[in-house]
């Protein structure tokens, strides 16, 4: 990792770019050997992350970052997320970042988020 490499800040912009529909934004803060888990995907690559996971973008309504927590070239960030026309949820997801770019992101699905709104 870069000693430049502001950890909390490209997790920031990771759900900027989702929420303002960027996918230029996105593809310039992703490695090439970018891999992504979750309960529905395991350890897919960049290609068919994009291919399975970005078309979500197009459902967001906003990403609310309650807990970001960083060490190193690590951080969990715990959000809520508000589809369009859909209750919100709550999911936690760890990043790892190497050469100022995100190499991998783990989701963990969680629960309704009854109690989010737009700030």
């Amino acid at each position: 990792m870069s000693k430049t490499t502001d950890v909390p800040d490209l997790v920031r912009r990771c759900f900027a770019a989702y929420q303002h529909k960027d996918r230029a934004a996105i593809e310039a803060i992703l490695a090439d050997d970018f891999h992504f888990t979750s309960p529905r995907d395991d350890h897919i690559d960049r290609r068919e992350y994009f291919e399975r996971c970005w078309p979500f973008n197009e459902q967001v309504e906003f990403f609310q970052i309650e807990k970001l927590f960083s060490e190193g070239s690590e951080a969990f960030v715990r959000y809520a997320c508000k589809p369009v026309n859909r209750e919100a949820f709550r999911n936690t997801e760890f990043f790892r970042i190497e050469n100022g770019k995100i190499v991998e992101v783990q989701v963990y699905f969680g629960s309704p988020a009854k109690d989010v709104s737009a700030e």
